[in-house]
């Protein structure tokens, strides 16, 4: 039997911190650069209706395999952390804004805050109808949600 030659692994520690930087930083750049053909696509299609066409983008697109976002319940619980910690009561894009920081995804992705925006929304209309969050409104009509 072959004995390690360190007891305490530091250099697979070390090899091992430093890969998982070397990953961490290449999915900053994929991410980076999938938010920029994101934007792209949106102005290429804003292009395309200022020039005239009315046709259906999506219908010309391939079809894509759905992307489940959050599993069963993942929204509804993601949203009252949140608001259990907020000092104060909070936007639909504030609550998204905050969910997207917390699981470490682009918050450049204007796309996907806008998506993740209108999916708060519907959870946050929901759980006020559970009873479970409450809405306040300001002079220009904005709701602003806190917890119970």
């Amino acid at each position: 039997m072959r004995r390690a030659r360190t007891d305490t692994f530091e250099h697979t520690i070390s090899g091992l911190l430093t890969k998982r930087a070397d990953l961490f930083n290449e999915a900053e750049k994929i991410r980076d650069r999938l938010a920029e053909i994101r934007n792209d696509i949106g102005a290429v299609d804003r292009t395309l209706s200022v020039l005239g066409y009315e046709g259906d983008l999506d219908a010309k697109m391939p079809r894509q395999k759905r992307e489940v976002l959050f599993g069963r319940g993942e929204l509804q619980r993601a949203i009252m952390g949140v608001l259990r910690d907020a000092e104060q009561p909070l936007s639909s894009r504030d609550i998204a804004r905050e969910i997207i920081a917390l699981r470490g995804e682009d918050a450049r992705d204007r796309r996907y805050l806008s998506d993740l925006v209108k999916r708060v929304s519907k959870a946050l209309r929901k759980l006020r109808d559970d009873g479970r969050v409450t809405a306040q409104t300001d002079r220009q009509g904005n709701l602003f949600w806190s917890f119970l």
